[in-house]
Parts: structure tokens; C-alpha cells; sequence
């Protein structure tokens, strides 16, 4: 398909039953649902298979889709949103997400000690994530990972933005308190390690 058109003119073929146009959606968003749901599950397997159903789930219904100010891919994340939702209450245990796959390390000539504390703050930031709800844990790898708007996540969100903007903040202040609970808890874990080593 021409890449000429517009998102509104691929849209409306896609709703219309043009599946090559639908498969331009598909290429344009698939690595963005894919990398919000392997975010959100830590699971690479079910990663893939949720993606796909997204965009199962997208290609069935798009015939309803209209545009009523909230962008295509909002109604996307929406989708994604509900199945991943869908996905925690099948697996109630809590997913552990490799940190090697989920934050690569830098391939510089980087000292071994300081590479090493990097993950270590890597590891406590992700412990820390773990233990927000779910709907703080979304708003997070909307506006870091995926790098949205307050606007744009109230839409996927089905918030205001003053709203978002109010669980951002107080979002950012129960993280920075699990941080310093983290951080506390690795030190000591570090300095009993070092005593046992001593002995």
C-alpha cells in the first residue's frame, strides 16, 4: 500500500475490510503493543501470543472503530490493556522479568564495579515498579517506555489529564518511598553478605 496516505485514509480501508491496510497498522504499532505488554507481563512467550490477540481482537472489531478524538493507537493500548489485565488474573503469581532482557546493559568499555552498581539500582527501580498497582505500573510504561503525554495516557486511560497528572505525581511519591525501602533492604542484604565473607 502507497505509504502517501494518510493515517485517517488507511483507517477507513482497514474499517472497511482492506486488509493490506490494516497490515500498515499492523507494521506501524506491533513493536510499540508488543513492547507495553512485555513490560507488563515479563514474560517474552506470552509477550507474543497477547500481541497477536491484540491485533486479532483489532482486525475483528475494526469495522467499528470510528475516530471520536481519541487516537488509533490509544484504542490499541486499550485492548492491550484489558487482555493483559485479563492475563494477571490467570496468573495471580506475580511474573519476574529478567533484568538482562528487559534493560540491556551499556556496551561501553565501562568500569566492572560501576556496570555492576548500574544493575544493582536497575534491579532495585524494577523491585520497586513491582510493588505499585497495576494502573500506576501502566502509567509508568506509558510515559517512560512509550514516552506519552499526560493527554494521551488520560485517553488510553479513559482519564482526564488533571486526573493523570494527580496519579502521576502521587505515583512518583510511592515510588520514591519503595525506592528508599529498596534501597535500605539491598544495603543490608549487602552487608551481611560482606560479614558472612569476612568470617
Amino acid at each position: 500500500m502507497n505509504e502517501s496516505y494518510s493515517e485517517e485514509e488507511i483507517l477507513l480501508r482497514a474499517s472497511q475490510g482492506d486488509h493490506e491496510a490494516f497490515g500498515v497498522l499492523y507494521e506501524r504499532y506491533a513493536q510499540r503493543i508488543f513492547n507495553y505488554v512485555y513490560y507488563r507481563t515479563g514474560n517474552l512467550h506470552d509477550a507474543e501470543d497477547l500481541t497477536a490477540r491484540v491485533f486479532q481482537r483489532a482486525l475483528k472489531h475494526i469495522h467499528r472503530y470510528t475516530d471520536r478524538g481519541v487516537p488509533f493507537s490509544a484504542w490499541l493500548y486499550r485492548i492491550a490493556h484489558n487482555l493483559v489485565a485479563n492475563w494477571h488474573r490467570d496468573h495471580s503469581h506475580r511474573q519476574e522479568i529478567a533484568l538482562d532482557e528487559l534493560i540491556p546493559l551499556p556496551a561501553t568499555q565501562e568500569h566492572p564495579e560501576i556496570a555492576l552498581l548500574r544493575l544493582e539500582e536497575q534491579e532495585v527501580l524494577l523491585r520497586a515498579i513491582r510493588r505499585l498497582p497495576p494502573d500506576r505500573q501502566h502509567l509508568l510504561i506509558l510515559k517512560f517506555v512509550e514516552g506519552l503525554s499526560n493527554a494521551e495516557i488520560g485517553r488510553i486511560m479513559g482519564r482526564s489529564e488533571g486526573a493523570i497528572k494527580s496519579l502521576y505525581h502521587r505515583t512518583l511519591l510511592a515510588l520514591r518511598a519503595y525506592l528508599e525501602e529498596e534501597r535500605m533492604d539491598w544495603s543490608e542484604d549487602l552487608s551481611s553478605s560482606s560479614e558472612n565473607h569476612q568470617k
